[in-house]
């Protein structure tokens, strides 16, 4: 059960008091209430400021000049590095000066928001935070009150809402900042006004990519890469057939559908009907989506449990397809992927991290739910440099994930004093390796964190940020040493991730799995911002 908001900003009022009591900052907590609207639409509810009285003259100035900025789309940007701004505002000495604002928004957020800086909406100048619900609901609210500047509600939701048939894609804006794109239950991507909200119905948009949205699901964040814009599809909890994993390529002007890339009887070029393929799943669901690799601009992506053999079907399997997705250029398939299948080990709980290049090889990790992480080169991706084929296995290095455990979540990749941080987080620890090169690449364990598991980690102004689901709080650490700097409350969540900007994390909360149609963003701020 989750707590009453005024409860709830109590608890963080109390914790960040104590963050500003370690940090030498003292003094006493004090709680601001503000009204909003009705928890039918996005409300801010309560603001919470952890400091000796007021913000003061000082802090506001400071608040001022908190550098802003952008944080367009999952992951930060298209490779998926999981790394923001090198300034954020937030440090570890200013940690104890955070607020809080707990945000009602009409359904649960069970992925990641986006923001765009200084945007003019009703003739004002805001930072605006995007976020799109499990039933795909899509709402602008205002990054410093909370309230809401427009939504974008979906025609058919009346069809689905409260059911299992859910999105879990974090939207992504365009480059001009005119355009956010999104995602609903019902198989569609959407594109809509930044400034408003309206949606855009010449060419193609709205973009159907599935035959059978009752079986194929939107579950992760969606890709731009030059004028495309990138999206998989996979299956809903259960992995009930059929459906096949796709990744789907729109020309983001016209609405057209460039290419399609069936996982599965991937032979046919077209949005299939999921029955008359006789292979099923093959999901590709974890959070990151497509990864596009710099330099190359192909297509990474991983899939889940299906058939493999090396022609048609692609399951459990990495797959480098080129910008466009006409074409299948190589693969890397464990040599355990029929176990995997039969075990429902799905390789595509997680995407690929790029590492960059080491000693002339082009390096990335993949996790996955076998619970082991592979360090993969992409100039060598099966060992070979030979077409996509029936060849398995090739990795430079297999190791244990973290806890030994299952990873469902996104790594961070940061390149920090020559040396390049690999941050990883599964279903029981949080640990951090560098990529060393001595003897071949590898990777070593710097620092592990036992029994503190959480979504995708987020690296941000010099400081690694971990939402632990279960346990309902955002762990904040060192990222060179894994000392927790703060432990700052929050609900219970799924697959949430947060982003670190502008002097504000920004964290949504809840489970899709829950089904419900309200739920809740907390922000932590900086006074002022």
């Amino acid at each position: 059960m989750i707590p009453s908001s005024a409860a709830r900003v109590a608890a963080i009022a109390i914790a960040i008091a104590c963050v500003a009591v370690l940090a030498g900052c003292g003094g006493r907590t004090k709680t601001q209430t503000t009204t909003g609207e009705t928890t039918t639409a996005a409300t801010a509810v309560v603001t919470t400021k952890a400091k000796a009285g007021a913000p003061d003259r000082a802090q506001i100035r400071a608040a001022a000049k908190v550098p802003d900025g952008d944080w367009t789309e999952f992951g930060y940007n298209a490779q998926r590095t999981d790394v923001g701004p090198a300034n954020t505002g937030i440090t570890a000495k200013n940690l104890g000066q955070l607020g809080a604002r707990i945000v009602h928004l009409p359904g649960t957020v069970d992925s990641s928001p986006i923001q765009l800086h200084a945007l003019e909406v009703d003739g004002h100048k805001r930072d605006v935070v995007v976020v799109t619900t499990t039933y795909g609901r899509t709402i602008a609210l205002d990054a410093q009150t909370g309230a809401k500047l427009w939504e974008f509600t979906p025609s058919a939701i009346g069809s689905y809402q409260g059911s299992a048939q859910i999105t879990t894609a974090a939207p992504i804006a365009d480059p001009d900042r005119q355009y956010v794109y999104t995602t609903s239950p019902d198989g569609l991507i959407h594109k809509l006004s930044l400034l408003t909200g309206k949606q855009v119905f010449s060419g193609g948009w709205p973009v159907s990519v599935t035959r059978d949205p009752t079986h194929e699901k939107l579950p992760a964040a969606l890709t731009i890469s030059g004028p495309n814009l990138i999206v998989t599809t996979g299956g809903y909890l259960g992995d009930i057939p059929p459906y096949q994993g796709k990744v789907v390529v729109i020309n983001r002007a016209s609405g057209a559908i460039v290419n399609i890339f069936n996982t599965l009887c991937s032979n046919r070029r077209v949005l299939i009907v999921p029955s008359t393929c006789p292979a099923s799943d093959s999901a590709i669901w974890g959070r990151a989506g497509a990864v596009i690799v710099p330099g190359s601009k192909d297509i990474l992506v991983t899939t889940g449990n299906a058939p493999f053999n090396g022609s048609t079907d692609w399951g459990d399997s990495v797959l480098e397809l080129n910008p466009t997705a006409g074409r299948l250029l190589h693969n890397w398939t464990p040599t355990n992927q029929a176990q995997l299948n039969a075990d429902d080990g799905d390789l595509g709980s997680t995407s690929p991290a790029l590492l960059g290049t080491v000693d002339g090889d082009n390096l990335a990790l993949q996790g996955g739910k076998g619970e082991v992480l592979s360090l993969l080169n992409l100039n060598r991706l099966d060992g070979t440099t030979g077409p996509a084929g029936p060849r398995t296995g090739g990795q430079i290095e297999t190791l244990p994930t973290p806890g030994s455990s299952e990873m469902v979540t996104a790594p961070a990749v940061w390149r920090e004093g020559g040396k390049t941080w690999v941050f990883v987080t599964d279903y029981t620890s949080t640990a951090a390796y560098v990529v060393s090169a001595g003897g071949g690449p590898h990777l070593t364990k710097v620092w592990e964190n036992q029994f503190l598991p959480g979504t995708s980690p987020i690296l941000a102004g010099g400081l690694l940020y971990v939402y632990n689901p279960d346990a309902g709080n955002l762990v904040v650490y060192r990222p060179t040493t894994g000392k927790i700097l703060a432990t700052l409350p929050a609900a219970p969540g799924h697959w949430n991730s947060p982003i670190i900007i502008g002097g504000r994390i920004i964290l949504p909360e809840g489970s899709a799995n829950a089904h419900q149609t309200t739920g809740t963003m907390v922000i932590y701020h900086l006074p002022g911002r």
